[in-house]
């Protein structure tokens, strides 16, 4: 039975949740020795106690969406920076390159293009994910945050490939980084039919069925686009330099040969980012036409209304003065008073109808 004094802890302890394992986190987990995988080990901390047992190697954990005890367990074993298990958790970083002593910290944003069969009914275009690329000198993790984080296939093809993957870590790093931007090579290939057709809709249809929402939908994905792509550039710009920052965070050896592929998916990254720079233009372009179309339907259904308001105003003006009901008007007394006065009206709200028709008013 609790004691009075113990009933909050009671409680407490019963409504918090148990644990959950690192296990449930871990996507794969495999040990690499001269590019080739080695039998699996029981867990994590086996692998890496067996690769710095042996002095050879590395490890290459993934992990999807840890929480923050999970995360915790992971850094215990591999020794990471409490700053670097917080972004790892709480995910929604910009792309960044961080070192932290010989720890690299890579954050890579992942887009997904969603099919789509009519834009006006569309209401995401684009999602993204996140990736965070952990790589020390004898390990790699992964974590993934999200659903589309493409990494599906990575790791096959590279235990294909013993040769590369040999070089290190860094051959992880790079195959991560270049199947995210491939993937953005994929989104942008995808939109640039959308852009096309928004463009032609947007200069064939008449102003009164233009939607401009449609164009601002647009707008909004290629920013969320951009701000996935725009901020690789720099980290990509660094782990393909000449500066030493794959030696500094001890991913390879001779870091010459992998900063070579780092140039070239640093190349296809600079196409995509003209490719969003484009789409961003010509949908700003697009934006103002649309605009403007609207503007100048406004203008001229302003103008058919002051102009059917001009030819009403003379039959008014005239019905407000022979309203009054003066004794000494002599017209009223005059038989063809009515008929004269009807030819006028007629007359002048035709001329008037003449001159506005001529200027395009009506």
């Amino acid at each position: 039975m609790l004691q009075p004094g113990n009933r909050g802890q009671g409680k407490a302890a019963a409504v918090s949740p148990p644990p959950v394992p690192v296990a449930r986190a871990v996507v794969d987990c495999g040990v690499y020795v001269d590019g080739v995988r080695q039998p699996t080990p029981p867990d994590f901390r086996a692998a890496l106690a067996f690769v710095r047992a042996t002095g050879s190697g590395f490890v290459w954990l993934g992990l999807h969406q840890p929480d923050e005890r999970q995360m915790n367990d992971v850094a215990a074993a591999f020794g990471l920076h409490p700053l670097m298990v917080e972004d790892a958790v709480h995910a929604h970083q910009r792309p960044k390159l961080e070192l932290y002593d010989d720890t690299m910290f890579l954050v890579l944003r992942t887009v997904k293009y969603i099919d789509h069969d009519d834009d006006e009914v569309a209401n995401d275009i684009v999602e993204t994910g996140e990736i965070m690329v952990l790589a020390g000198r004898d390990f790699v993790i992964t974590v993934r945050h999200g659903d589309h984080t493409h990494l599906a296939g990575v790791r096959s093809r590279l235990e294909a490939e013993p040769d590369h993957l040999r070089l290190g870590p860094a051959t992880v790093v790079h195959a991560v980084a270049d199947r995210v931007v491939d993937s953005y090579v994929d989104v942008v290939d995808d939109m640039e039919s959308d852009v096309d057709d928004l463009e032609e809709r947007v200069f064939a249809a008449s102003s009164r069925d233009l939607d401009i929402d449609i164009v601002y939908l647009f707008k909004r994905e290629v920013l969320q686009l951009r701000r996935a792509v725009h901020p690789l550039g720099s980290p990509l710009s660094l782990l393909s330099g000449t500066n030493g920052t794959l030696e500094a965070a001890a991913l390879t050896p001779n870091g010459k040969e992998i900063r070579k592929h780092f140039r070239d998916v640093a190349d296809h990254l600079t196409a995509v980012n003209e490719m969003v720079v484009e789409y961003d233009e010509r949908l700003t372009t697009l934006l103002n036409a649309a605009a403007t179309k609207v503007s100048t339907q406004m203008n001229t259904d302003m103008r058919k209304i002051s102009a059917w308001a001009g030819i009403a105003a003379v039959p008014t003006a005239v019905a407000g003065i022979y309203g009054m009901n003066f004794d000494y008007m002599p017209e009223l007394h005059n038989k063809w008073s009515y008929p004269v006065l009807l030819l006028i009206l007629l007359s002048v709200c035709f001329l008037l109808w003449r001159i506005f028709h001529r200027y395009n008013w009506l």
